[in-house]
């Protein structure tokens, strides 16, 4: 596994593994340098079929990919086909249920038994439709027994969004209102994914959540989509660990 991977700080069961990629160790050329694991983003398949590879070799689990469209599906993860859907769940050891992202937010499930994994894609309309709900959902245990950790994703600074976004979380969950704030420009508003996320997940119960306060905008680290569209995607995974 390459040190530049990040691995996610939460009290998660021994069994629960999960890891983030970075953009380093891969052999793709500018702009996906290097480790660019998306197979829609034009970037040479055989180059992202080496990094999807050498992600495999690393962890020593099978990736259930997805083709990701901003909704709210939830599949069960399955390494041997390619789901339409924005999050996946598994109870099997060593099949890692695998989001990727460049700002979107990646978040990542698991009950306290240890018997059931899940993530989730979350980009604001995803958010605002439901997706975490719908995945915390897939892990059939009560809210209290479900941890959450979130991932690298835009940071607020970095996220200005259109009124009509506002009003998408707002019309539902009016205390979401606490997560934006003005914008220099006129009727535009600086967002927070995180925050978004947590309430959205208190929502529901669910209040042991983790991770958060990165900026894959500017942290380089990472492929961010609005620092420059044509771009990679990195991967942020969970699994059961087979031992």
């Amino acid at each position: 596994m390459s040190n530049d991977w990040l691995l996610p700080d939460w009290p998660a069961p021994a069994n629960v593994r999960a890891c983030v990629t970075t953009r380093a160790g891969g052999v793709s050329q500018a702009p996906f340098d290097s480790f660019n694991l998306g197979d829609h983003v034009q970037d040479e398949p055989q180059a992202v079929a080496t990094n999807r590879l050498r992600l495999t070799t690393a962890l020593g689990v099978e990736p259930a990919w997805l083709q990701q469209v901003h909704g709210v599906a939830v599949a069960h993860a399955d390494p041997l086909r390619v789901d339409e859907a924005d999050a996946s769940w598994t109870a099997t050891p060593g099949v890692a249920c695998t989001i990727m992202t460049a700002d979107c937010l990646p978040a990542l499930f698991c009950n306290r038994a240890g018997t059931r994994v899940a993530a989730a894609h979350a980009g604001w309309r995803g958010l605002a439709a439901g997706v975490l709900e719908a995945t915390a959902d897939s892990l059939q245990t009560a809210p209290d027994e479900i941890l959450v950790w979130l991932g690298p994703a835009i940071g607020q600074p970095s996220f200005e969004v259109g009124g009509e976004v506002r009003e998408a979380f707002v019309a539902s969950h009016r205390q979401t209102a606490a997560a934006f704030i003005p914008s220099v420009n006129d009727g535009r508003f600086m967002a927070d994914i995180y925050a978004l996320a947590r309430l959205r997940l208190a929502a529901q119960g669910i209040t042991q959540v983790y991770g958060g306060g990165l900026d894959t905008f500017t942290d380089e680290r990472f492929f961010s989509y609005r620092r420059g569209a044509r771009t990679g995607r990195f991967a942020s995974l969970v699994w059961l660990s087979q031992d």
